[in-house]
């Protein structure tokens, strides 16, 4: 399978690509763009918080730690909280991203297991589109679509090195098939996985289509043309 060096040389030189695509070709404000580049790098990363290993277990959920309360802070703030309360909320979900969260997670989860497939891509980049707030449905969904192309890469390279290309005939190895999969061994796993698949799908559908009904009213302040986005 391909190392951290290599996965996190993908998804930075492809989360690159795409802030540059959303700066220059959809004319966004650098913030958001940039804010794209970075979620395409870290989605790159986020197949090895299953890993058997240690060290990329407790740095990927510090980085998560400190990244999804940045990204809840626009809808506190939205909610008209005040700062004191805004830091202890945030400061809550970092501890519980931190030391409990990820406890959780070593616990129930298996290397090459549920989390390196498909829909935990789709999971990934529908939690990142429900936690993002903005007012901009586009810019949501281009903050989640950064975080599914990083994943992406994740398991392309695993599957990429999984084929043996030294022979004569190309060979796969034992983990040929084990990350690029829809299902797994375990049918309890796969069956919780599409769960929380469905039950991300339903309210980011829900969301898409009332903030995309209310950009198409002349009276909505919001715009959805991609040329708009750098006004936001």
């Amino acid at each position: 399978m391909a190392n951290f060096k290599g996965h996190i040389s993908t998804s930075a030189t492809l989360g690159l690509a795409y802030g540059a695509a959303g700066f220059y070709y959809w004319q966004m404000d650098w913030a958001p763009a940039v804010l794209g580049a970075g979620l395409t790098a870290v989605g790159g990363l986020l197949p090895d918080l299953d890993s058997d290993s240690g060290i990329p277990v407790r740095e990927m959920f510090n980085l998560a730690g400190a990244f999804v309360p940045v990204l809840l802070l626009p809808r506190l703030h939205s909610y008209q909280l005040t700062p004191d309360q805004m830091l202890v909320i945030l400061g809550g979900i970092y501890l519980v991203i931190r030391f409990g969260l990820s406890q959780v997670f070593k616990r129930v989860t298996v290397h090459r297991g549920m989390f390196h497939s498909v829909p935990a891509m789709f999971i990934a980049g529908l939690a990142v589109f429900l936690i993002y707030h903005n007012p901009n449905i586009y810019l949501r969904g281009y903050a989640g679509l950064g975080v599914m192309i990083g994943f992406l890469s994740h398991l392309a390279l695993d599957e990429l090195f999984a084929v043996d290309f030294t022979g004569t005939t190309p060979k796969l190895n034992q983990f040929a098939g084990s990350a690029l999969k829809f299902w797994s061994k375990s049918w309890a796993a796969s069956l919780l996985t599409y769960a929380i698949l469905v039950s991300l799908a339903v309210p980011a559908w829900i969301a898409w289509e009332t903030q995309s009904a209310q950009a198409r009213t002349p009276a909505s302040p919001v715009i959805i043309s991609p040329r708009s986005m750098s006004q936001r």
